[in-house]
């Protein structure tokens, strides 16, 4: 019996890279997985890997109709939401002073307001419930800034700010909120941020572990915080970066 038996699983973005991971260890530890993504198809070929029951709903993190719309099917079929993890994030690289603010408006939209617009769905039924764990995927950028992602890193940083008020408010419910921080990680978003082969070989020298994060390595953090073992935690951020960053 895996750690997250019986458990009912939202994750946004898991179409492909970390999100995807996670709902591939969130089945294996025996969950109950809602994959959602904007991306149709990948959201299917996700849950169609899974197996097991897996739903696939696509869902725009950033639109509070399509967000209540998932949230609505999900309570209807299965009754309740035991995790949600916010996973669905976007970036696009290049110097602030370049930067189009359109550009801005999309990577703030769908990095943060993303996150309000799900955890406004989902915590009250939690709260219901009076059980339930929120992950939150926020990025070293958003720790100690990354040059060429500073709306991103903007973004992040509330990322990790929101679970901290959210686990005091929801601390009587029994509803956990936590934030794990990826370092660089090896996705086709990393992939597209840094293109060149000599800037990825300068970032994994500057790691203490020689090596970029695998999407597994981010996956297994994420399964501990929505599990019953951790069930003492809460307004936490955990960095999974491979010594890059400490705190």
């Amino acid at each position: 019996m895996g750690r997250l038996d019986s458990k009912i699983a939202v994750i946004t973005g898991a179409g492909q890279g970390i999100g995807r991971a996670i709902a591939l260890k969130f089945a294996a530890e025996d969950a109950t997985v809602v994959v959602t993504d904007v991306n149709a198809t990948t959201a299917a070929e996700t849950a169609e890997a899974i197996g097991q029951g897996a739903l696939a709903i696509p869902t725009d993190v950033t639109s509070r109709d399509s967000v209540d719309a998932m949230v609505a099917q999900v309570r209807e079929r299965f009754g309740r939401i035991d995790a949600l993890v916010n996973n669905a994030g976007w970036d696009k690289g290049g110097r602030f002073v370049d930067s189009d603010p359109a550009d801005w408006e999309r990577a703030i939209s769908i990095n943060l307001v993303g996150v309000l617009n799900t955890s406004k769905a989902v915590l009250p039924l939690m709260a219901e419930q009076g059980s339930g764990a929120v992950v939150n995927l926020g990025s070293d950028a958003g720790r100690v800034g990354s040059s060429g992602e500073a709306v991103y890193s903007a973004a992040k940083g509330g990322v990790i700010a929101f679970p901290k008020p959210i686990a005091g408010e929801m601390a009587r419910s029994q509803v956990r909120a936590n934030c794990v921080c990826p370092g660089p990680t090896d996705t086709p978003l990393f992939a597209a941020f840094a293109p060149d082969p000599k800037l990825q070989e300068a970032l994994i020298r500057a790691i203490p572990f020689r090596r970029l994060a695998q999407p597994s390595d981010i996956a297994n953090a994420v399964a501990f915080l929505a599990s019953d073992e951790a069930s003492y935690i809460t307004g936490q951020t955990v960095s999974v970066s491979g010594g890059l960053t400490m705190s």
